[in-house]
């Protein structure tokens, strides 16, 4: 069993956690779990332990590099991940590997993370749904599009891990697996090296709405959390005053 976020990163800080022992457990679990559930569609084990072996120096000679430090995370498919594949749930022909990351996985390498790989997406983060299957029911699906992130993470095979959003693509599989959802502030987070599902020509609030980044976070041990998306509340509050004022 992962700890979580917070436990891991106190363990590191405190000395009583390494880095290369937390990110063996969880390549374990990968190699024990993914071939029935299939979260993962690249898995880079010497780049994560050579990367963990780093801030496990670090972290004993006090040079912590943030609050992330020997964290392990895995990045949804359409993130450009330097030296790994991004395919983008799709065919041959889209497949390209980058030479450097997007800004939103260099910031997670600049706040210590370790990056253990790429996990699945629904095809071009759209419609038809990827292999990965839900942790809790092997017949039932983890929801798309960051289906992959949401299963490892519920899995227990990762802490945290990458997806984006267009409509409820972090939300959806967070709620079905059981899992937290968090959706950043637009333009928090740079949108640079994430495969879009729109053309940028397109009009920039539907091109920012699909690339809201976002990081899906494991639940807190045993407790089951669902997300409503804040733009609900709001309508549903004004729906509310409506009445209210009607009445």
């Amino acid at each position: 069993m992962i700890p979580t976020i917070a436990d891991a990163a106190a363990g590191v800080r405190q000395g009583s956690l390494s880095p290369v022992e937390l990110v063996e457990v969880c390549l374990a679990r990968i190699r024990a779990a993914d071939p029935a559930l299939g979260a993962w569609v690249h898995v880079d084990e010497p780049g994560a332990r050579a990367a963990a072996r780093e801030r496990a120096a670090d972290a004993r000679a006090g040079r912590l590099r943030g609050p992330l430090h020997g964290i392990p995370v895995g990045v949804k498919d359409i993130f450009h991940v330097a030296g790994m594949p991004t395919t983008a749930g799709a065919g041959p022909f889209a497949h390209e590997t980058p030479a450097e990351d997007a800004p939103a996985v260099g910031r997670l390498r600049a706040a210590g993370a370790v990056i253990l790989g790429k996990t699945a997406t629904t095809e071009f983060a759209y419609l038809d749904p990827a292999a990965t299957r839900n942790p809790w029911n092997r017949e039932h699906t983890p929801g798309g599009s960051s289906s992959g992130s949401a299963a490892a993470v519920a899995a227990g095979m990762v802490p945290l891990a990458l997806g984006t959003q267009t409509v409820g693509s972090v939300l959806r599989p967070a709620a079905y697996c059981g899992v937290v959802g968090i959706k950043p502030t637009h333009g928090l987070v740079p949108t640079e090296g994430v495969i879009p599902l729109v053309h940028p020509s397109a009009p920039p609030d539907h091109l920012e709405s699909e690339q809201r980044l976002t990081a899906i976070k494991g639940a807190h041990r045993n407790f089951r959390f669902h997300v409503v998306p804040f733009s609900s509340l709001a309508a549903t509050r004004t729906r509310s005053r409506r009445k209210r004022s009607s009445s």
